[in-house]
């Protein structure tokens, strides 16, 4: 199946390129990480546009197929234009269902708000990366459970994959040895580099920090990876999307997704 969208052309991208597997089918693309069998977009079924709620079960039934030990369903959409709407059936199948927007920059500029006194750097060693984890348990919803902290390990270790194979790099906002905000940077193939995992401790946050961050990644990626095009992916709802806003990043289309976890 041809991928329409730059958002999951480039989520794509990352997950070859740190290990998973993506089958092309006529009809959908099943995508797989072995390594992280809990992660459940590295582990889910890609369609060309939302299903019916008469399609539904046989969707069901296929992403069953596809992983039939997995606890959870989950279906990424590639119809850039498509809105909420198409989510419908899904949402009252018990999904949970998001929009997302999709913005992409040419240039990115200093944010009018930003940080000046945290260090920003890549991250380079054990210390750094184990940061990394922290930041992400600190950043993590409560309803993920207990099984998180070792999802946020065997994650971040496909991330240094990524960094330590020379397709981007990791950045991170220290104060210190605290990894106070961080982001990941990545060239995805025809100008494209996406960000990753735009996060900030929520003891840290509303001091410019990610702004800053993004600026500095974005840059990297124009100087040092090839870009012409910068890609990243944000809740509408979310406060982050204004940050993207005011370093130069606009809106291009959206990316739809649906989870249910537990499967039942």
């Amino acid at each position: 199946m041809e991928i329409l969208s730059c958002a999951w052309r480039t989520d794509l991208a990352l997950l070859i390129a740190s290990g998973s597997t993506v089958e092309h089918l006529d009809t959908h693309v099943v995508v797989r990480t072995p390594a992280n069998p809990t992660f459940r977009w590295g582990n889910f079924v890609l369609l060309r546009r939302a299903p019916t709620r008469a399609e539904l079960p046989r969707w069901a039934e296929i992403f069953d197929a596809a992983f039939p030990d997995a606890g959870h369903r989950a279906f990424g959409i590639d119809d850039p234009e498509a809105d909420s709407h198409a989510l419908t059936p899904l949402a009252r199948a018990g999904y949970q269902v998001e929009t997302c927007t999709v913005l992409t920059a040419d240039e990115v500029h200093e944010p009018r708000h930003g940080n000046a006194t945290a260090v920003l750097r890549r991250l380079e060693g054990d210390a750094d990366w184990a940061a990394r984890v922290e930041l992400a348990i600190a950043c993590s919803d409560p309803q993920e459970g207990p099984g998180f902290a070792e999802f946020a390990v065997r994650r971040a270790a496909a991330e240094r994959r990524l960094a330590d194979g020379g397709h981007g790099d990791w950045f991170g906002a220290f104060d210190g040895e605290q990894m106070l905000s961080g982001l990941g940077i990545f060239r995805t193939g025809d100008g494209l580099a996406r960000f990753q995992s735009v996060e900030t401790h929520p003891e840290h946050r509303r001091r410019g920090l990610a702004g800053s961050l993004v600026h500095h990644a974005g840059r990297h990626a124009f100087d040092n990876l090839g870009a012409h095009t910068l890609v990243i992916v944000a809740d509408p709802d979310y406060p982050a999307i204004r940050i993207y806003r005011h370093v130069g990043f606009r809106p291009s289309e959206t990316q739809l997704q649906a989870e249910l976890h537990p499967r039942r």
